[in-house]
């Protein structure tokens, strides 16, 4: 189309950090080696970006929903259980609900389950043979329950059954509250329908350590040293819900390269070509050449490309500065195949992460945005500390997309009617 340029999006999935004393008080970021980050950022303009609201953490569904053109007041409202079972291709019906989970090891402690690891050592083999142990499940009061895995610890629960209710509480304390143990599932709204979800649930929880203490692999994982996947942890139920993208509502073609469900998962509900290779991972191994490469080729038939990359994030939460820096210098190494005279190029994460704690923050994250006919700033370095000081100063999300959208060639006079894509309220 004249006079429209195509767009590479990458989202690098908890690139805010923190100070951390081993790099001066530096952020992973600051500390890294970026020679063509910081080109792009030299040629164009910086930003801090607000996932959701200003100071306010969010999940890897909120932060990249934004990111993908949801408005904010439908992210808002996204769960993690439907992304992530559109993410592996989970078929339900109306009315089932839908429930992020982790395989974790915990142990019986009188009439609790105490949490060892809330990921099973990251498990990453035999989660399938797992799952199948727990499939249609009889939770009793006509409620049935089937797990389906997801990627490496990650799994879905589906609820069958009549009238059912997302709002429950979730089963999974965090990381921060893990020694509370897994929680109890409660109601959270007046009724009966919550209120036997809720019971379904818990009873779920100590049916499925049964079946699992005593799997032949639980077995054999432990004899090699190796932690059990002998529990699930449950949070983020939700039912199947549509959403508009603003990319889509503009008429452009796009697609997503990732290997993390949750962003698939996104993918697929948002109707976004998807690219997904088995050495596509959610963890720093993934193969960033073959990603890259991908995202080049879905440039030639697509109008803008979302490049996910989840391996930061996992480096932060594993308390792994070195290893998180080391992935952004990795990243920035391929990304100068994709640097053409005509394309626009956004840098930016779907929220912040501290290496530190190990738990995603409200801080604003690092961003770039280049455009070939595009304004500059005076920023040259790629990091927290440069971005504060750029030119589209601090942003939402939302506004963000919308920048790189009208440096692209396609955002159109603001019209009435329009403002339920970029607004907080319904």
């Amino acid at each position: 189309m004249a006079g429209k340029l195509k767009g590479l999006m990458v989202i690098l999935d908890g690139l805010g950090d923190a100070g951390i004393s081993q790099f001066g008080g530096k952020t992973p970021l600051e500390a890294a080696h970026t020679p063509n980050m910081d080109a792009l950022i030299s040629a164009g303009m910086a930003a801090l970006i607000d996932p959701l609201y200003q100071g306010v953490p969010v999940g890897t569904h909120t932060g990249t929903g934004v990111l993908l053109g949801i408005s904010p007041c439908e992210a808002a409202k996204l769960t993690r259980g439907p992304v992530e079972a559109a993410g592996i291709g989970l078929t339900s019906e109306w009315g089932d609900i839908l429930i992020r989970c982790n395989f974790a090891t915990v142990e019986k402690s009188g009439e609790s389950l105490r949490i060892i690891d809330r990921r099973a050592g990251r498990i990453s083999e035999g989660a399938h043979e797992l799952a199948r142990e727990l499939v249609d499940m009889d939770l009793g009061d006509g409620i049935s329950a089937t797990l389906s895995p997801a990627t490496h610890h990650r799994a879905v629960l589906k609820l069958s059954g009549e009238e059912l209710s997302s709002a429950i509480s979730d089963t999974d304390p965090g990381s921060a509250l893990q020694g509370m143990g897994v929680l109890r599932s409660a109601p959270q709204e007046p009724g009966a329908a919550a209120a036997r979800t809720a019971h379904a649930l818990n009873r779920f929880m100590y049916m499925a350590h049964d079946h699992l203490e005593q799997h032949p692999l639980n077995r054999m994982r432990t004899d090699a040293g190796l932690l059990p996947a002998n529990g699930i942890l449950c949070r983020s139920a939700g039912k199947n819900t549509q959403f508009i993208s603003l990319v889509k509502q503009l008429g452009l073609k796009g697609s997503v390269i990732a290997g993390e469900s949750t962003v698939v998962g996104l993918a697929k509900m948002l109707k976004y070509q998807v690219v997904s290779e088995p050495g596509f991972t959610s963890l720093p191994n993934t193969d960033l050449n073959a990603k890259v490469a991908a995202a080049g080729a879905a440039l030639k038939e697509n109008d803008i490309v979302f490049l996910h990359i989840k391996g930061p994030d996992i480096c932060a939460h594993d308390h792994n500065p070195e290893g998180k820096r080391a992935l952004l210098e990795a990243f920035d190494k391929t990304l100068a195949v994709l640097h053409k005279e005509d394309l626009v190029i956004a840098v930016t994460g779907d929220h912040s992460t501290d290496s530190n704690t190990g738990d995603h923050t409200g801080d604003p994250v690092p961003s770039l945005l280049y455009s070939p006919r595009g304004r500059r700033d005076l920023c040259s370095q790629f990091g927290e500390c440069y971005c504060a000081g750029g030119g589209l100063g601090r942003v939402s999300a939302t506004g963000f997309l919308c920048s790189m959208l009208d440096a692209m060639g396609f955002m159109h006079k603001f019209k009435p009617g329009e403002a339920r894509l970029f607004s907080h309220l319904s």
